[in-house]
């Protein structure tokens, strides 16, 4: 494999791997902070400047692992993760409050969906009635982020609550497909989703800021601290990248507060 793709500006004759220095890491990674995108307008976002430092890393962790290199350029260099919003944790017991705050059997498929499968609000909008498959205990999202798709498995009562749903609920316009179904009978969508989340909080005490996402942050911080490892949460959220993971083990001792 050849690091001249990877050093500098993307073709610099560099072809032994020897030959590569710290200083060619750092001239890189400055150039990524200004290299255009070309999937869309701009320069490449800090993550994923990021994702790409963290994959040199490993490839020279790797390389040095093998003996294929004498000195790995990569062991005197930090580089800064990205900033990240404050993430609104939810605890366990909140959660509880929530579903307690429930009046109907649409209202809990909603929070089944976004924090039981920790679904992103575009997934659930998209969600189809054959994208629930009850009798093998699986959720599919045919098209996350980055168009990557993951089966996601129900637990015994979240799949008997959103079969009660589908049954007993769902009143929707002939021929329609989305699972979620709104007061005109067509597709929920974000917004409606958002605005039922805000109406089971105003029958509860808690005062945090939540959202949709909240939900799904939620989810992703109890099952790490209930044992779960990061590599199974990773692809319970469907996170192409296993640092996107890694920094919900890095939520401060308040959040996780009677978790």
């Amino acid at each position: 494999m050849c690091p001249g793709i990877f050093i500098k500006q993307e073709g610099q004759n560099i072809f032994d791997l020897n030959k590569i220095i710290s200083t060619d890491i750092e001239e890189h990674h400055q150039y990524l902070q200004h290299r255009p995108n070309q999937i869309k307008a701009g320069t490449l976002s800090e993550m994923m400047v990021y994702h790409h430092m963290y994959a040199l890393r490993v490839f020279f962790n790797w390389l040095e692992q093998l003996q294929a290199i004498a000195e790995n350029p990569m062991s005197s260099l930090q580089f800064s993760q990205p900033r990240h919003d404050t993430r609104i944790i939810l605890t366990q017991g909140e959660i509880k409050v929530l579903y307690e705050a429930c009046s109907t059997l649409k209202d809990r498929s909603i929070l089944h969906l976004f924090y039981g499968c920790g679904l992103r609000k575009s997934e659930g909008e998209k969600l189809n009635l054959n994208d629930v498959q009850f009798r093998n205990k699986v959720l599919y999202v045919r098209e996350g982020k980055g168009s990557k798709s993951r089966a996601i498995p129900m637990s015994e009562r979240i799949g008997e609550e959103l079969k009660a749903y589908l049954y007993q609920e769902r009143k929707a316009k002939y021929g329609e497909q989305a699972f979620i179904i709104n007061k005109r009978e067509t597709r929920m969508r974000g917004d409606g989703f958002s605005k039922v989340l805000k109406e089971l909080q105003e029958r509860t005490t808690i005062s945090k800021s939540i959202s949709l996402h909240s939900l799904r942050h939620s989810i992703a911080t109890h099952l790490l601290e209930q044992g779960v490892c990061l590599e199974h949460v990773r692809d319970f959220l469907g996170h192409r990248h296993l640092e996107s993971t890694q920094i919900y083990k890095h939520v401060s001792k308040a959040q996780l507060e009677a978790l």
